[in-house]
């Protein structure tokens, strides 16, 4: 396993990767002393495709991942993959989406969860109010992500 941090436009971020996959994504430097600090070949696409991501030329990922989770989380995040970009859902929509109507709040834990945030869009998730609410990098990290989504998605609408 190794991890390496790298600063970018929305503060430092941290990735682990094994041998065949990013494993998971933080916001801050590695933490772990136990895990080789080194900048792998798959860690270097993983903040490649990331960079292009946050610069707006990147709307999907192109990478492997490997996590796990109980099969409710699992349901849950494969649910996330399914936002496009530039749109968002509620937690009761993916509740409901999961098969499990009554679990917003566990869609909440699960997205607090998300072993590679970003890569799997948890931050496209919102209150059924349309507010923002909890993220791991912060409120004010999803709303750039949110809004920067929003900008590239009206600029391509524009142009068609």
């Amino acid at each position: 396993m190794n991890c390496f941090s790298r600063e970018t436009v929305i503060g430092n971020i941290a990735i682990y990767a094994n041998e065949k996959a990013v494993t998971r994504l933080c916001f801050g430097k590695c933490s772990d002393a136990a895990i080789e600090n080194a900048e792998t070949e798959i860690i270097k696409e993983a903040f490649a495709q990331l960079q292009e991501y946050l610069n707006g030329s990147r709307t999907k990922f192109d990478l492997k991942f490997e996590y796990g989770g109980s099969n409710f989380q699992m349901a849950v995040w494969d649910q996330l993959k399914k936002i496009p970009y530039g749109e968002t859902r509620t937690y009761k929509k993916i509740a409901d989406n999961s098969n499990n109507p009554k679990s917003c709040r566990a869609v909440g834990v699960a997205c607090g969860q998300n072993p590679i945030p970003i890569f799997i869009p948890c931050h496209r998730v919102i209150g059924s109010n349309g507010n923002l609410t909890g993220y791991g990098g912060g409120l004010h990290i999803k709303k750039r992500l949110l809004e920067m989504e929003k900008t590239v998605s009206n600029a391509v609408n524009s142009s068609l």
